[in-house]
């Protein structure tokens, strides 16, 4: 690879890194031709980008990138995958997922919003982690909740006091 191609796989690296709120770097070493479609497939259905990188080139991009990695570029050794998506937790589910019975792939580390992870024992708090989406909704559903309740309350009581004029009224 020339320089000028290096630089130029430095600068594409650069541009996805800045791009993509949420990256995974994985070692999927050790997995056959058919287990790797698999997994791309799996990546694919789950809008995430799946890519073998150099650690270097990585690397690379990671110092000329505006984000702050931290502790990231130490993870580059052996072979590394870049997963790229726009929900924190798809990467970590789409990993979990294809784990059952097998032992890859391996979680380096990860960059989901401004929050470093490193290591594999981080996926299961990756993969908890709620996308904004679901916060607001949750969020949204706890704001409603108090005013679903105020307006049920007044519904019924209001039913109450009808009746009891209702019954008043007839009386006289």
């Amino acid at each position: 690879m020339t320089r000028e191609e290096k630089s130029q796989v430095i600068q594409d690296l650069t541009g996805k890194l800045a791009d993509n709120p949420v990256i995974y770097l994985a070692d999927i070493s050790g997995l056959n031709a058919s287990d790797t479609s698999d997994l791309r497939r799996a990546c694919f259905k789950a809008n995430v980008k799946l890519a073998v990188v150099k650690n270097t080139l990585l690397s690379k991009a990671m110092e000329t990138s505006d984000k702050d990695f931290g502790e990231l570029p130490e993870v580059l050794k052996g072979n590394t995958s870049l997963m790229l998506a726009e929900t924190g937790n798809a990467p970590a589910k789409v990993i979990k997922a294809f784990r059952k019975g097998k032992d890859r792939p391996i979680l380096k580390g990860a960059y989901v919003e401004e929050a470093v992870y490193v290591g594999d024992d981080q996926l299961e708090n990756l993969v908890n982690i709620k996308s904004k989406e679901e916060l607001i909704g949750d969020i949204i559903g706890l704001l409603q909740s108090p005013a679903k309740n105020v307006v049920s309350a007044l519904q019924s009581g209001g039913g109450k006091i009808h009746g009891i004029l209702q019954t008043l009224s007839e009386k006289e």
